[in-house]
């Protein structure tokens, strides 16, 4: 299993700490020092099976400071969360095909 995590992130952390407490140790790949690829992004959202705007966070400051609303377009969208990894949803779990955002925290545990 796979977790794109941010330290910062409460919802991150809760996430971590119920797979541990599973007995899963995940890789940790810290999305925001090690920023995923437009084309990981793009498998991503394949795995998730949402719509890009649900993988973005629209609420940060740098959505808008981007020019970038809802009504966005998929690339456009994709290729903004890969230049700014902030804009990421978070924490992102994957588990061979399958991925869940883990909001609430608890969604990480339907991979195991």
């Amino acid at each position: 299993m796979i977790l794109w995590h941010n330290p910062r992130c409460s919802k991150s952390r809760e996430a971590l700490a119920l797979l541990q407490e599973k007995g899963v140790a995940p890789e940790v790949r810290r999305y925001l020092e090690d920023a995923p690829t437009y084309a990981e992004l793009k498998a991503a959202q394949a795995a998730l099976g949402v719509p890009v705007i649900e993988m973005a966070r629209t609420k940060e400051a740098e959505f808008k400071a981007a020019g970038l609303s809802k009504d966005s377009d998929d690339e456009t969208l994709l290729r903004a969360m890969a230049e700014t990894p902030k804009l990421i949803e978070r924490p992102v779990a994957f588990a061979g095909a399958r991925a869940v955002i883990g909001r609430p925290p608890e969604r990480v545990l339907e991979l195991l």
